[in-house]
């Protein structure tokens, strides 16, 4: 018997390449494990065999019959995939241009952050980034947020269900993880992996609890700036934000510094922008963004001597410039996926 069954197995293994098609493989399973099949006479031959010898050819008998399963699980796989691939045809290259539509564009989100990244670069400022999903120190802890701060109730932030320990932030026993609210994590980050002077910019996604109407989204873009050295001043601050405002809105355009209180920068203030080029909404104070000198807690909080170093930092939200340069008033354009609307921007790149 054992010859037998090595020539089953050996016949099988030699004819399976050859089977390419469903029926093929039907009839060769048949040939060997239907009920006149090879395999099947050999199973009912165990009668005959002496009853000494029963127990290793019962173990052969099974062996042979796992191997040919394995096969014929092969074999039929192979099959699949050959039916998959003639219904799909032949590959495509994906490299190549569609030739029922015109080729691709950058994103208007993505056309105004390499723009805005653009006029930061000729200041001196480099971009950074970082995880999307935070801790709470990172977040909160480091930026001078105290507990009771509105920002972390749960109708305000994405946090995730559970609390775990996290050894970039070892100020407490667990951090809860969240989807980060806004960029200025990656200010922290940053100060803790270099020393000043530092003088980055942040673009990326940030994520908040708010209603997706035409000017709110839960899921939002931020670009966060941040200069810590020697002596950086208001003077500073200001300066830069007039270069930028100018930039990205014409040579005309004015901005005002109002005082408002965010935790992490002391002074704060909340930045309107004028200018006559924005449509209906020309020649109007517009609030953009928030900015400040960065709060002496936060340098603590990263271990830069606050005596020694100042900065400045701001944030802008990279729709809410969208909007302003190209006459938008609903934000949820940016994610329709709207070809009429996204065609539109295709001449910008």
């Amino acid at each position: 018997m054992q010859q037998q069954l090595a020539n089953i197995l050996a016949e099988a293994t030699a004819a399976a390449p050859a089977i390419a098609a469903r029926p093929d493989f039907e009839a060769f399973k048949a040939r060997v494990a239907g009920p006149n099949g090879t395999l099947t006479a050999a199973m009912k031959s165990m009668a005959a065999v002496p009853k000494a010898d029963k127990p290793a050819a019962g173990k052969l008998l099974n062996q042979t019959k796992g191997e040919l399963e394995k096969l014929f699980a092969a074999t039929l796989a192979r099959v699949e995939q050959n039916e998959i691939a003639a219904r799909l045809g032949p590959p495509i290259d994906p490299s190549l241009p569609s030739p029922d539509d015109e080729a691709g564009s950058l994103h208007p989100l993505t056309q105004v952050r390499e723009e805005v990244c653009g006029v930061f670069r000729k200041l001196g400022f480099t971009v950074a980034d970082g995880p999307e999903i935070e801790t709470e120190w990172f977040c909160f802890d480091a930026l001078n947020t105290p507990a009771s701060h509105p920002a972390r109730d749960m109708q305000d932030t994405l946090f995730f269900p559970a609390a775990t320990r996290c050894p970039d932030a070892p100020k407490h026993a667990s951090e809860a993880y969240l989807l980060r609210s806004h960029t200025s994590s990656v200010q922290i980050r940053t100060m803790l992996k270099q020393p000043p002077p530092v003088r980055i910019v942040a673009p990326g996604r940030c994520f908040r609890r708010d209603t997706a109407d035409a000017t709110h989204s839960a899921n939002f873009h931020q670009i966060e700036g941040l200069w810590a050295d020697k002596n950086v001043t208001l003077r500073d601050l200001k300066s830069i934000l007039d270069f930028f405002v100018r930039e990205m809105f014409g040579s005309s355009a004015q901005i005002r510094l109002r005082p408002s209180f965010f935790p992490f920068t002391e002074p704060s203030f909340e930045m309107d922008l004028k200018s006559p080029n924005l449509g209906r909404l020309s020649d109007r104070w517009l609030e953009i963004m928030g900015c400040g000198l960065v709060n002496p807690k936060v340098f603590e909080n990263v271990g830069i001597d606050p005596a020694q170093w100042t900065g400045l930092a701001f944030g802008v939200g990279l729709e809410r410039i969208a909007m302003l340069l190209h006459g938008i008033d609903d934000i949820r354009h940016f994610y329709a996926n709207d070809l009429r609307f996204l065609r539109q921007f295709a001449s910008a790149v």
